[in-house]
């Protein structure tokens, strides 16, 4: 996109909100950069530049919008579309690795020395690791500093700053500025309603792409609820979180009005330790695909004769990711061999055996899922807690084991072809698991699951055959966004139609939804 200056121009004149995200404005005569949708008059052609991020645009010396906010933008989907491994950086640096590892503990846990990923990224990016991630706390402390009471000096330590006056400074360049400014620009009425309760609750609005369908992931999400880790009430997902330096409770719903959709979703948050706040945004925004690309998906596949009238129906419709993605795996394991309902019971009796008690429940939310020593445990302790056949409770061992001495990795920075690879050489665990997982933990937009049971329904349904073979070579033309084309077919009624256990073979037994 950066490659071709006028047509980033143009987007700017037209205010196309569909660009934010992946380009920013920045404007010479004023030192100021903004989203290309900014309602602001565009400038000059002359005076204009155009940055591959918000960070690229920092380090040349513009500072932020304060009418626009292009800080807050959702994120570039070419970090979701893209597996290399600026891409698998990007995700990590999101995910807040600099802040915790520093640049070594990313280019160790790429594989990667520090000098030749920052010129990787650099090259791509406009500038290094460092910078992207402190303008990623830039944004965490204004967002504290609007929607909090805490002291600044908490705040600073919250977002990620080393002191104060790293802090201070960083608005400032930023911002045009000081923290104290920023706080005092809210109006005092939104401020005590955001403030309201403990100092570590946080309300937010994450900004997404519109055509939105919200209900297309909250759903999804609240029919494979699991007691004490997952709660939906009415409009409100809710789900406890485990954090780097503690836990968290979110609760998420996005308001219905016309047209095309919100173009956010309500956060509520409750956290342990407020420098967990980054991390916590970025997995909500990955549990929900925020940062999608709705349009181009459109584009994509309206035209197929198969799929084409339910986008066309359903433009915004996003494929549910995960905030933790061993417990994906986990849950993926389970629903091989029963339905959703059953995988639900089945997960819960794990949770209350050996997930971890949180120190103050919060409604229904009691536990954080376990972690592989804690499966690893259970094992060990009480093997018939497990409640599901051997085979089975031997494949979760096996995938706690991997997990936990690092022999399988399924976290943002991980690569989709090493995970599936890694996946399937585990006992018990077949291709449709590790492609489930790629798609939901790994946000594969091109996974696809040819023996799932509910794909082969809606194929059915649609008068198609539903052998593998054939929809492998009828999704063809869907690439790369079968994740999503799967998403629509998953939404018709006949793939979510309940069936005798004694029409199912083995197979489809082994497709179910997790």
């Amino acid at each position: 996109m950066i490659e071709d200056p006028d047509r980033c121009y143009q987007a700017a004149q037209s205010k196309d909100a569909r660009f934010d995200g992946w380009f920013f404005c920045g404007v010479t005569s004023t030192g100021i950069y903004c989203r290309p949708s900014c309602p602001a008059r565009t400038p000059k052609r002359q005076n204009i530049r155009f940055y591959p991020s918000a960070a690229a645009a920092q380090q040349a010396g513009f500072r932020a919008c304060l009418r626009c906010r292009p800080d807050a933008t959702p994120g570039s989907p070419e970090w979701n579309l893209r597996a290399d491994v600026v891409a698998r950086a990007m995700r990590l640096i999101r995910d807040g690795i600099v802040d915790r590892e520093g640049v070594e503990g990313l280019a160790r846990r790429l594989g990667y020395s520090t000098r030749q990923l920052n010129r990787l990224i650099t090259a791509e990016v406009g500038t290094g690791p460092l910078a992207i991630a402190r303008a990623q706390r830039s944004q965490t402390a204004r967002l504290l500093l609007e929607t909090t009471d805490l002291p600044i000096t908490h705040v600073a330590f919250a977002a990620g700053f080393a002191s104060v006056r790293q802090c201070n400074e960083t608005v400032r360049q930023i911002f045009a500025d000081t923290p104290g400014g920023l706080r005092a620009r809210v109006p005092k009425a939104a401020a005590r309603r955001q403030a309201s309760g403990a100092t570590q609750g946080i309300r937010l609005r994450l900004p997404c792409r519109r055509p939105f369908h919200p209900d297309s992931v909250l759903q999804f999400l609240g029919t494979r609820a699991v007691d004490g880790i997952e709660a939906c009430e009415g409009a409100t997902y809710r789900r406890s979180m485990r954090l780097p330096h503690g836990h968290g409770v979110v609760a998420l719903s996005a308001p219905h009005g016309a047209g095309d959709g919100p173009a956010y979703v309500e956060g509520a948050l409750r956290l342990a330790d407020l420098r967990d706040l980054t991390t916590a945004v970025s997995r909500c925004r990955q549990l929900l695909d925020l940062d999608a690309d709705p349009v181009a998906v459109w584009e994509a596949l309206r035209g197929d004769p198969l799929v084409g009238p339910l986008v066309q129906e359903s433009p915004g419709r996003r494929v549910p990711g995960t905030v933790d993605g061993f417990e994906l795996a986990v849950r993926a394991v389970i629903g091989q061999q029963v339905s959703v309902a059953g995988a639900r019971t089945v997960a819960g009796r794990l949770v209350r055996a050996a997930g971890e008690v949180l120190p103050e429940s919060d409604g229904a939310i009691t536990h954080l899922f376990p972690t592989p020593e804690d499966l690893l445990d259970l094992a060990q302790r009480d093997p018939a807690a497990f409640s599901m056949p051997n085979g089975r409770r031997r494949a979760l061992v096996a995938l706690a084991e991997a997990v936990a001495s690092g022999d399988v990795v399924i976290d943002p920075g991980a690569d989709p072809t090493e995970l599936r690879q890694s996946l399937v050489r585990l006992p018990g665990i077949g291709p449709w698991t590790a492609e489930y997982v790629a798609m939901r933990a790994l946000r594969d937009p091109d996974a696809f699951m040819p023996t799932d049971l509910g794909i082969r329904r809606a194929a059915r349904a649609l008068g198609l055959p539903d052998d593998p073979a054939h929809l492998m070579s009828m999704t063809e033309s869907w690439r790369p966004w079968r994740s999503y084309a799967m998403a629509h077919l998953w939404s018709l009624p006949s793939a979510q139609a309940p069936m005798a256990k004694t029409q199912l073979t083995k197979t489809q037994r082994k497709g179910r939804a997790a």
